[in-house]
């Protein structure tokens, strides 16, 4: 290990930059699991509303289908939104610091839950419309 006291002035100050640049993309990284929780938790009440209302409350809402469907793409909207939030930190952090380690994997998970919402979306719309 390298003694922090043999380094000079300007390589501390890139070493504590490259950490807090670190930092940041992992705050990015886990601000973007929030967006993907938030969205797969919308998507998810919003097929269990549409259910319970359909089989359950059928006088109580004119027509919670249009319920449960305003939930699912509320919450595709924001998985999508969290992607670009991301997206727009991973560039900043790349062209103002030169960052090097951009994580892919947080972005792929939440196009994979985006385009699983968008599918169901798509189910509910097509085979159980009225």
């Amino acid at each position: 290990m390298e003694s922090q006291g043999a380094k000079s002035s300007n390589e501390l100050a890139q070493y504590r930059t490259d950490l807090a640049v670190d930092r940041t993309l992992m705050a990015a990284s886990r601000s973007l699991m929030a967006w993907v929780r938030t969205g797969l938790s919308m998507i998810g009440f919003g097929f269990t509303i549409y259910k319970f209302l359909s089989n359950e409350a059928q006088g109580l809402v004119r027509d919670p289908r249009n319920v449960g469907l305003f939930l699912i793409v509320l919450g595709i909207i924001s998985i999508v939104f969290g992607g670009i939030e991301y997206l727009q930190t991973a560039r900043e952090m790349r062209r103002n610091y030169g960052a090097k380690k951009i994580r892919k994997y947080p972005l792929i998970m939440a196009l994979l839950v985006g385009g699983l919402g968008l599918a169901l979306l798509l189910d509910a719309l097509i085979n159980h419309g009225s």
